[in-house]
C-alpha cells in the first residue's frame, strides 16, 4: 500500500493527537463513562469532525484513505473515541451528501463538521435490525407535516443528539420501497430518549432508544424524496462499514503493540516471553492476519475514492477486518495471560470494546449476504 505525502501527515497528525490527547485518559473514559467535553473541543478544533465534508460546507476535503487512517490511528488508542470521529463523517453525514438539498447541506454538514451539532443515525428497531424493511415506526401525512410514531433501538449518540437521521415506514405496505428518511429534530415534543444502555464496551459514548409519539415534523424535513430512503440507507452503510473495519484494524493494531511489548517485557522459564516460538508464532499469525485485513480496508476506501462501485469489497473488508480483530485481540489477551483478565492493562478493554465490531452497521452474517448476493447475481 503506497500512501501520498498527505496521507503520511494525516497519519502522523493522528497518532500524535490520539497518543497526546486520548492516551492517558482512554481507561478513565472506560472506568466512568464520561467523553470529557475538552477533548470533544479539541477533536472538533482539530478538523477531526469534518475530515470528508467538502470545503465548500467547511470541511477538509479529505479522500476515504484519509478518513481509515484517521479512524485507524484513533481507534488503536481510544475505540471510544472513534466513535465521534466517525459519526460526523459517516452515518450522519453522508445521507445529508447522497440525498440533501443544498439548503440542508448548508444548515446541517458545517454544524456538524464543527462539532456544534450532534447527529445520530436512526436505522434499527427492536423487531427491525438486519432485516431493515420489518422497520415498524411510521410517517403519517397531515398537510404540511408528518406524524412520527414508534421506536427505535441502539442508536449511538441519541441521549446527547441534536438531530437524528431516522427511518420510517410512508408507505406500510410497499416494505423496503416503502421507507422515508427524515431529518427530525430531537427537540421536538414527543421525542423522547430511553435510559442509556449498559453496554460491554465503548463506554463514554452513549447509546439509547428513541421514542416517538405524535412527532409532528415539516415535511421538508425528508431527505431525498418520498419513499426513497432504504436506498439511502444502504448507500450510507456501505461508507459506514469502511468505518468499522478502520475500527477492526484499529484495535487490532493496538492489541499486537500491547502484545508484542509485553512479551518482550514478561519473563518466564528464564527468558522473555518473546523468545519462546510459541509465543513468537502466535505474534507472526497476528501480524499476517492484520496486514491481510489492512490491505482489504485500504483497496475498499481506493475504490469508493475512484467512484468504483464498492459494495463487495466493503462488506468483504468489514467482515474479514473485524472477524480478524477478535482473533487478534484475544490473542493478545492470551499473551498477557492472567494479567490480560485484569483492568491494569488496556488490553481487557480493547477486548470489550472490540465485540460490538462484527455486529452494529451490519453482522458478519449480513456481510456474507452482501458478499454472496453480489457475487452470484
Amino acid at each position: 500500500m503506497v500512501f501520498t505525502e498527505r496521507h503520511q501527515l494525516m497519519r502522523k497528525l493522528a497518532r500524535g493527537f490520539a497518543e497526546r490527547e486520548l492516551a492517558p485518559i482512554a481507561g478513565l473514559i472506560d472506568e466512568t463513562g464520561e467523553f470529557p467535553q475538552e477533548v470533544f473541543d479539541k477533536m472538533a478544533k482539530a478538523g477531526l469532525f469534518g475530515l470528508k465534508a467538502p470545503q465548500e460546507f467547511g470541511g477538509a476535503g479529505a479522500d476515504t484513505v484519509s478518513y481509515v487512517i484517521v479512524m485507524e490511528e484513533i481507534t488503536r488508542v481510544s475505540a471510544t473515541a472513534s466513535l465521534y470521529i466517525s459519526s460526523p463523517n459517516s452515518l450522519s453525514s453522508a445521507p445529508l451528501m447522497l440525498a440533501g438539498t443544498l439548503e440542508q447541506k448548508k444548515k446541517f454538514i458545517p454544524a456538524a463538521a464543527s462539532g456544534k451539532i450532534v447527529i445520530c443515525f436512526a436505522l434499527t428497531e427492536p423487531d427491525a435490525g438486519s432485516d431493515v424493511g420489518a422497520i415498524a415506526s411510521t410517517a403519517v401525512p397531515d398537510g404540511d407535516f408528518f406524524i412520527l410514531n414508534g421506536r427505535k433501538t441502539f442508536i449511538t449518540m441519541a441521549p446527547f443528539s441534536d438531530y437524528a437521521i431516522l427511518f420510517a415506514k410512508t408507505d406500510p405496505k410497499a416494505g423496503t420501497r416503502g421507507i422515508t428518511a427524515f431529518m427530525l429534530d430531537m427537540k421536538l415534543p414527543g421525542v423522547s430518549c430511553g435510559k442509556p444502555e449498559k453496554k460491554m464496551g465503548l463506554n463514554g459514548c452513549a447509546t439509547s432508544d428513541i421514542v416517538l409519539e405524535n412527532v409532528r415534523v415539516p415535511k421538508d424535513s425528508i431527505l431525498g424524496r418520498l419513499n426513497g430512503g432504504f436506498s439511502i440507507a444502504m448507500k450510507t452503510l456501505d461508507i459506514g462499514r469502511i468505518g468499522v473495519a478502520s475500527q477492526g484494524i484499529g484495535i487490532s493494531q493496538g492489541a499486537l503493540d500491547e502484545a508484542v511489548k509485553y512479551a518482550k517485557d514478561r519473563r518466564q522459564f528464564g527468558s522473555p516471553l518473546a523468545k519462546h516460538q510459541s509465543i513468537a508464532f502466535e505474534l507472526a499469525d497476528m501480524q499476517t492476519k492484520l496486514t491481510a485485513a489492512k490491505l482489504m480496508v485500504y483497496e475498499a476506501a481506493q475504490m469508493m475514492d475512484r467512484n468504483e462501485n464498492a459494495t463487495a469489497q466493503a462488506a468483504m473488508a468489514k467482515y474479514f477486518a473485524t472477524e480478524a480483530a477478535q482473533q487478534i485481540v484475544d490473542r493478545a489477551l492470551q499473551i498477557f495471560g492472567g494479567y490480560g483478565y485484569m483492568k491494569d492493562y488496556p488490553i481487557e478493554r480493547m477486548y470489550r470494546d472490540s465485540r460490538v465490531f462484527t455486529i452494529y452497521e451490519g453482522t458478519s452474517q449480513i456481510q456474507k449476504i452482501v458478499i454472496s448476493n453480489m457475487l452470484l447475481k
